[in-house]
């Protein structure tokens, strides 16, 4: 089968089409065709070996992908071939405390696709049989691949840890990525008003288009007194958060009295200085998010299906064009999600 190959840690380069052989599914596992795979920044720290988890080289990455079941494993049942699936991209074991706890978007004793195992930038790649989600007949492929982890870790992080109610104020930061452009729907769906805020004036355009009522450059303005002017003083309910660094630390100066700020990433800078006094002067709440459960993606892709939520597709791109894809990822020239089609 084709596949993209890392065999070194690096840059762009390293992201090589070749032949590998097509694996076959063990006892209780599937082997899924990947009918379409969704780009992630996180399979640029896989390559540049910088995401802190350790993986064997060589390795195929891609953290998130729908297709057909082509082969089941031993024991497997319930499941069909033909069958139409997305792959959770948490391989849950099922027994640790976080999963007995409901928490299986935080297990950590099991594997995770395109990190620990090879993931579905390839024609095919396992997962476990119990990982697999039935997708809606309703539900095409392209839309399903740019839809389970980013709408999946926009509920997570909008709904159940940061409890986005109907009036609320939320902010929601890189409103272009992935995230952000599927939080700023998610908070809207639930009543929201929705303050986008980017390095781009043509992202933000986009954001207005989605559904966002207001919108701030940080690049050309300062993100806590323009969310402060924007809600006559009060600041932000709810602060939707994946950037870092001194976005990071505004967006808690941005923060409403009972505030709650859930964070998810921080590619702008990892380590910031906090003012702990201001935390518990607003009595806000400061909350990570990891991934979200299988339920939760279910749900997201169900919502989807019924037009009520939709992906934004930047564009497609042929497996062998991966590198193509991975540089407009890497430089942040695209708005939403892209995909690549095995």
């Amino acid at each position: 089968m084709k596949a993209i190959v890392i065999r070194d840690h690096g840059g762009i380069d390293k992201l090589l089409y070749e032949d590998v052989p097509t694996p076959e599914p063990g006892i209780g596992k599937v082997l899924v065709r990947i009918r379409a795979a969704g780009i992630n920044h996180f399979d640029h720290d896989i390559r540049e070996g910088i995401s802190g988890i350790t993986h064997d080289l060589p390795h195929v990455p891609g953290i998130e992908g729908v297709g057909e079941i082509a082969a089941l494993g031993p024991n497997v049942e319930d499941l069909t071939v033909g069958d139409r699936v997305a792959i959770n991209f948490m391989q849950i074991c099922g027994q640790c405390p976080m999963c007995l706890r409901g928490l299986d978007g935080v297990c950590f004793a099991g594997r995770r696709m395109g990190v620990t195992r090879w993931g579905s930038y390839a024609e095919y790649t396992l997962c476990d049989a119990g990982s697999v989600i039935p997708l809606p007949d309703e539900l095409d492929f392209e839309r399903a691949a740019a839809s389970m982890l980013c709408f999946g870790t926009a509920w997570h992080m909008a709904v159940k840890l940061g409890g986005v109610t109907a009036g609320a104020d939320v902010l929601v930061n890189a409103a272009g990525s992935g995230v952000g452009s599927s939080a700023i729907q998610v908070a809207k769906l639930h009543g929201a008003r929705v303050i986008a805020s980017a390095g781009s004036d043509a992202k933000l355009e986009l954001a207005r288009k989605l559904g966002a009522d207001s919108v701030v450059n940080y690049t050309e303005q300062d993100l806590a007194e323009e969310v402060l002017r924007l809600t006559d003083q009060k600041g932000a309910d709810l602060i939707i958060e994946s950037v870092g660094g001194s976005v990071l630390t505004k967006s808690i100066a941005a923060a409403a009295v009972n505030g709650t700020l859930v964070t998810c990433g921080a590619h702008a800078g990892e380590h910031v200085d906090l003012d702990v006094i201001e935390l518990f002067r607003k009595h806000m709440r400061l909350q990570g998010s990891h991934y979200a459960s299988k339920f939760e993606v279910a749900h997201v892709l169900g919502l989807v299906a019924q037009g009520k939520l939709e992906p934004a597709i930047h564009g497609t791109f042929p497996l062998s064009d991966a590198q193509t894809a991975a540089e407009l990822a890497a430089n942040r020239q695209f708005f939403g999600k892209m995909v690549l089609l095995p």
